[in-house]
């Protein structure tokens, strides 16, 4: 690698040329391409990140000045040049460098990050933090145009401008679509559109103009000026206007230029915005070409690219679930916040373009507007990842639940995620879903029964939610769920219950049939609806066992478990209950195999459940 493997921290590059740091920027990307194709990551984004933050570090000192990825996911040349290269290879794996920011791994990471659109909102309290504190440093974040899709960034924008603290914002538009991600922007036309004499010099500039070939000629010309200057202007005005300073738009690529940008902004101490422009995928023809493939992508091969995995997952059945449904039902409508391959909708996007919506990073939005969508008569189902369901938590019980508007909640990547780690593990949705009053939660163990519950749901009035996994189902497909049974006893024993759900049921079986082989008996009971909780089967079958292991991929407050033992309590049975799950604390990242397995919900560590409370 030549001259990076001369590089251990960021003051390595304070001194290099610019010819240097373009060579340095060819070697990132070789090593980024290289080590992702083995690891999996976040490819495109962070090769059209690379002169960037090479810019950024030889400007600022980072284990002082605060610097903010918006979303972390484009932090890995930041980790790089920051003493992480070393170890790179351990990327995303149990115990390894976190595909995001991590202030644990180094000084140099400012916050955790992991979710979109909120770190203009950091930055402005780490600068009035500063202010406070009567220290000197500077504050920057780097923010995708993808990210300004979401509505905190505006909030943010909004206070930060008028506040007057010193703070750099970097907006990375690596699409060039400022103008299409920025909703504000058209708004800001809109009031001269809206004049009456505007609009009807307008009509008769037409009908005087299109009578002749001519024309429409000086008209097309004249309607190209005005997007050019459209594409120029606004950004400008739209962020002055909230009161920053704004340079740009500039080419990311350019390391000399991004370097006197960033040192002007430094010194003009007062909040500004930079607006460069990347590529993204930059510098590998496959990522360059489909950059939206290559955002997140598993082990690959280089010369050949990604390979296209045609396995079915759960998203990818609940998508054709949901093109039947959109052609029997024209009320049936499908939402999603930026996600629409990953939540199986596009082939929906494709077909029903009329009814289907996809509302940015815009969580909030997309619950509030599924609402609306309720309220008048439609049936909208709502897709969005179960960390990202998060943020809406409000408008779900506001908006939603309160009134018993019936809405489908299909929550994708319920339980760990695996690689990606703390941020994007789904194991909050039990507890937050159950505590809302009206709101059904079904938790699907295969593709079957996720058919079979999202029929139901179809049919159900109020608001329904579907939490099922990422990736395929297990060695269990039965449809227990086709007498719509709360829970099914999957099996009758007499020394030990074992509960679970979802694709936990999975290493359920598996432990049974090893504690089985040891003459231990196990019942085990499958739960299909989380909430409202119909316990009496569970309690019956205690009655009998005397032992309980509730098995789940969720924390401990607000479980099926905790539920579970003060219904037991309540209703004065005595036994001896042991909760498997990922308990009070963040579960890291790494492998799902390796995960389960350091939790103890991988069939190992139920068994060894099982024999602690039988006493074996």
């Amino acid at each position: 690698m030549g001259l990076l493997d001369k590089i251990n921290s960021p003051n390595d590059i304070k001194d290099l040329s610019y010819a240097e740091l373009e060579c340095v920027a060819s070697e990132i990307r070789e090593f980024l391409i290289q080590n992702i194709a083995k690891t999996g990551g976040h490819l495109a984004s962070n090769l059209g990140i690379v002169e960037l933050t090479l810019a950024l570090h030889k400007v600022f000192d980072t284990s002082r000045d605060r610097l903010i990825f918006d979303v972390g996911h484009q932090s890995y040349v930041h980790k790089i040049l920051t003493g992480r290269k070393v170890g790179f290879e351990n990327l995303r794996k149990f115990k390894g460098l976190s595909g995001f920011c991590r202030p644990s791994e180094s000084v140099h990471d400012a916050c955790v990050s992991g979710h979109a659109s909120n770190s203009v909102s950091i930055s402005l309290g780490m600068a009035r933090a500063r202010t406070l504190c009567g220290q000197d440093y500077s504050v920057v974040s780097v923010i995708g145009d993808g990210a300004l899709t979401g509505g905190m960034a505006y909030e943010a924008l909004s206070d930060a401008g008028q506040s007057k603290e010193p703070m750099i914002v970097i907006l990375n538009d690596n699409e060039m679509s400022i103008a299409k991600n920025v909703g504000a922007m058209t708004n800001y036309l809109a009031k001269l559109r809206l004049k009456r004499k505007y609009l009807h010099f307008k009509d008769v500039y037409r009908r005087i103009i299109k009578k002749s070939k001519v024309g429409i000629c000086i008209d097309n010309g004249i309607h190209g000026i005005k997007k050019a200057l459209k594409n120029m202007f606004i950004p400008s005005l739209f962020f002055e206007d909230m009161g920053f300073t704004y340079l740009g738009p500039a080419n990311g690529h350019d390391i000399k230029y991004m370097v006197y940008l960033f040192e002007l902004a430094r010194d003009l101490k007062r909040p500004v915005v930079i607006h460069v422009t990347t590529t993204k995928g930059k510098g590998y023809k496959h990522s360059e070409s489909k950059p939206e493939v290559y955002h997140g992508v598993g082990k690959f091969n280089v010369d050949a690219g990604v390979q296209v995995n045609s396995n079915q997952t759960f998203s990818s059945v609940f998508g054709s679930k949901m093109l039947g449904y959109a052609e029997q039902n024209t009320s049936i409508c499908a939402i999603t916040a930026a996600m629409t391959s990953g939540v199986g909708l596009s082939g929906f996007a494709e077909k029903y373009p009329e009814r289907f919506f996809d509302v940015a990073i815009a969580e909030e939005h997309a619950v509030a507007m599924a609402a609306g969508l309720s309220a008048q008569g439609m049936l909208p189902v709502c897709a969005i990842y179960s960390t990202f369901l998060q943020r809406a938590y409000d408008m779900l019980i506001h908006d939603v639940a309160i009134s018993n508007q019936h809405i489908i909640f299909a929550v994708d990547r319920a339980g760990l995620v695996g690689e990606d780690g703390e941020t994007h593990h789904g194991v909050f949705d039990v507890s937050y879903l159950s505590a809302i009053p009206g709101m059904t939660l079904f938790a699907p163990s295969n593709f079957a029964e996720l058919r079979s519950m999202l029929d139901v749901a179809i049919n159900k009035a109020g608001p329904v939610a579907l939490r099922y996994p990422r990736g395929a189902e297990g060695i269990f497909t039965d449809d227990t769920f086709l007498e719509k049974n709360s829970s099914v006893l999957l099996k009758e024993g007499k020394d030990v219950t074992l509960l679970s759900y979802g694709i936990l049921i999975n290493n359920v079986i598996d432990a049974c049939e090893k504690a089985e082989k040891l003459g231990i008996s196990c019942e085990i009971i499958k739960i299909n609806v989380i909430s409202p909780i119909d316990a009496t089967e569970v309690l019956q079958s205690v009655q009998k066992t005397g032992k309980l292991i509730v098995v789940e991929d969720v924390v401990h407050h607000g479980s099926v478990c905790e539920r579970i033992s003060s219904l037991t309590a309540f209703n004065g049975i005595n036994c001896r209950i042991k909760a498997l799950n990922s308990g009070d604390s963040f579960t890291t990242h790494g492998e799902l195999k390796e995960l389960y397995k350091a939790l103890e919900i991988d069939a190992d560590g139920i068994l060894k459940a099982i024999l602690e409370v039988c006493d074996n």
